[in-house]
């Protein structure tokens, strides 16, 4: 019986620059940021859900850019594995952008927030239990170490936000990933600069933000950025949709 990458030392792991350590990492503090989502409501919780999206994105991203295609090219069952958390990935996308989409009145924001931390449940249930001790059998110390240099790299440049419409696999993701994370970013400074500042200021910060998600949208429509996904995992929304 395989053992969780939850329950290993770093050392079984393969050291402290593993990706499998690098991955548990992110996944301890996903687990702190969800209680504070679950125990807060309005603005306190908008801002955890914020460090949750900020946090879960360019993780996943990374997944797909670099540690899915290792774990195909390293199981025979690859393919069947990671088109599974694709799936899921996608489904946290479309979920993601229905509640960046609502308002806190609206009566399915507590059930889509509720659906966005079971996905995340699960994908972190089907990945330290199922995919990475899979990939750790399969992969030696060094080349653990390797792919977490690589996946720590796109990690820290990749998009921050959901993108259900971009291909979940390379090349369309690989190709999204600069114009969708420099955008992805600078709505981040916006957002949280319109956060802290007084009306005038805000509404500047919010409004350009807006500008540069209907940027996003179009951008996403660039059909090479659709190449290479499964057709489980495509979106059918359009930027009209946004």
């Amino acid at each position: 019986m395989r053992t969780s990458i939850a329950r290993q030392s770093v050392e079984e792991l393969g050291g402290t620059t593993s990706v499998l350590v690098r991955q548990r990492r992110d996944h301890e503090r996903l687990d702190e940021l969800l209680r504070r989502v679950r125990t807060t409501a309005g603005t306190e919780q908008d801002e955890a859900l914020m460090c949750v999206w900020r946090l879960v994105f360019p993780h996943a991203f990374a997944e797909e850019a670099v540690l899915w295609p290792a774990l195909r090219r390293a199981l025979p069952d690859g393919e069947e594995l990671t088109l599974q958390v694709e799936r899921e990935h996608q489904e946290i996308n479309e979920t993601v952008t229905a509640i960046e989409r609502s308002r806190h009145e609206d009566p399915g924001r507590a059930e889509l927030i509720g659906r966005a931390i079971a996905l995340l449940d699960e994908d972190v249930r089907d990945e330290e239990d199922e995919l990475f001790p899979r990939l750790q059998e399969a992969l030696g110390p060094r080349e653990l170490q390797r792919l977490g240099r690589s996946w720590e790299l796109v990690r820290r440049t990749a998009p921050t936000r959901p993108h259900p419409v971009v291909a979940r696999r390379p090349p369309g993701n690989v190709l999204a990933a600069l114009p969708l994370s420099v955008i992805d970013r600078t709505r981040d400074v916006l957002d949280s600069t319109a956060r802290r500042s007084p009306s005038p200021v805000a509404s500047v910060g919010r409004a350009g933000s807006r500008l540069l998600a209907a940027v996003a949208g179009v951008v996403e429509q660039v059909p090479p950025l659709r190449r290479g996904e499964d057709p489980s995992t495509h979106s059918g929304r359009t930027e009209h949709e946004r």
